[in-house]
């Protein structure tokens, strides 16, 4: 399994609205980095990913899962363009704040510290286990 951010504007789409999608899930549409979507092709069923809320909130709010490998991203007749599906597993018990995770020395080559502008990025495993502690996800 490997591990994954997901970067929303809460605003357009937030935890909430994942949430309301149930098991069916949502595509992870209108993404238009290069770099993002390659990270998408490269993602599995049953991967997992922090849905990270970003504006004012900056924080990690749930832990979500793919339920659909890449494919066309339907919000664009371009070719180019591929997502993946996700669902929501769980609400993190405690968000994470951004300045938390650039504050904590065992997060200082998480690419959200290093590229915070990509909208989806991938987690390490160490990573995943530090910032599960720090939110209180036991999975």
């Amino acid at each position: 399994m490997r591990y994954w951010l997901f970067k929303s504007e809460p605003s357009t789409w937030g935890w909430d609205d994942q949430i309301a999608k149930g098991d069916t899930g949502e595509e992870w549409d209108g993404v238009r980095n290069y770099q993002a979507r390659n990270f998408m092709r490269e993602m599995k069923l049953g991967d997992r990913g922090f849905f990270y809320h970003s504006q004012k909130e900056k924080a990690i709010v749930g832990i979500v899962e793919i339920c659909a490998e890449a494919h066309s991203d339907s919000s664009t007749d371009d070719p180019r363009w591929e997502c993946v599906d996700i669902k929501a597993v769980c609400p993190v018990k405690t968000p994470v704040t951004l300045d938390q995770i650039k504050s904590d020395e065992r997060l200082s080559d998480m690419v959200l510290v290093k590229n915070s502008r990509l909208s989806v990025q991938p987690v390490s495993c160490r990573e995943w286990a530090v910032i599960c502690d720090m939110a209180g996800v036991i999975l």
